[in-house]
């Protein structure tokens, strides 16, 4: 595959999809756009052409990510609209739905995806979904690219909201868990950077239990239990402080967030 594509907004997530595609090997031309383009150095440095023109990158593209502010996606898409025709449009705009796309780029071919930041060493969950009118060999373009990124499914367009709370706010939750396994490494004595590495590593390592070998968690926790040992006693602490249901909760209401957000800023 070596599609010319171009990035428009290149910041923190589009920066991480862009190196996440370098990294897995991708041959095409790749374009980053941004207002700030000064600030696109170190891409440019990989070989990356960077560019402040939406309209001038889109028309040489073949597919083109669209990556910035929910407020700006209408602005983007209106101001490229001709160089987008019959073309692949991938919108990283969260909270945008397909219909709202479809209304200012009636004439793209348009998918709407949500990765995580963990794109940045490709190990992000990305979800997808598509319009109509994007054919299957399209969708394999799109799961070749997402799956340089990490895994990806392709979902209900209703599961969206939720795919944002779980998984794309989900490194937010993560680093909590992390930072408090590590605090709890230094309670018991442990060094800094042992704490840390120990508290990160568990947590990848737990996740690829789960998608690697397609373990049930309440199968591996079963698996780390025995009689009378420290896990047990540990997870007895934990299931007090009720963090299940303080997680559900978080859940919920960033899902309910994320549909606010839409509603708030007229994305209809």
């Amino acid at each position: 595959m070596n599609d010319k594509i171009t990035v428009i907004g290149a910041g923190m997530m589009g920066s991480a999809i862009i190196k996440s595609l370098l990294k897995g090997g991708y041959a095409g031309k790749i374009t980053a756009v941004d207002i700030a383009v000064e600030k696109l150095k170190d891409l440019e440095q990989m070989g990356v052409k960077v560019s402040s023109d939406n309209r001038k990158s889109a028309e040489d593209a073949d597919i083109v990510f669209v990556i910035v502010k929910p407020g700006d996606v209408e602005k983007v898409l209106k101001e490229a609209g001709n160089e987008i025709k019959g073309k692949l449009v991938i919108s990283v705009a969260a909270t945008v739905p397909l219909k709202f796309l479809s209304k200012h780029a009636p004439d793209a071919k348009l998918v709407r995806i949500m990765p995580n930041l963990c794109a940045m060493v490709q190990a992000s969950y990305t979800a997808f979904c598509c319009e109509e009118n994007v054919t299957e060999k399209d969708k394999e373009k799109v799961k070749t690219l997402l799956n340089m990124m990490g895994i990806c499914d392709e979902v209900d367009e209703k599961y969206m909201d939720a795919i944002t709370a779980v998984s794309g706010s989900g490194p937010g939750y993560m680093s909590i868990i992390i930072e408090a396994l590590a605090y709890a490494g230094l309670k018991v004595g442990l060094p800094r950077n042992i704490a840390l590495n120990a508290a990160a590593q568990t947590v990848m390592g737990t996740g690829k239990l789960v998608v690697d070998l397609k373990e049930d968690p309440a199968k591996i926790k079963d698996m780390t239990t025995t009689p009378g040992g420290t896990t047990i006693e540990a997870i007895y602490q934990i299931e007090q402080s009720q963090i299940r249901p303080a997680m559900i909760r978080a859940i919920e209401e960033a899902t309910k967030k994320s549909q606010t957000i839409r509603e708030k800023l007229n994305l209809t």
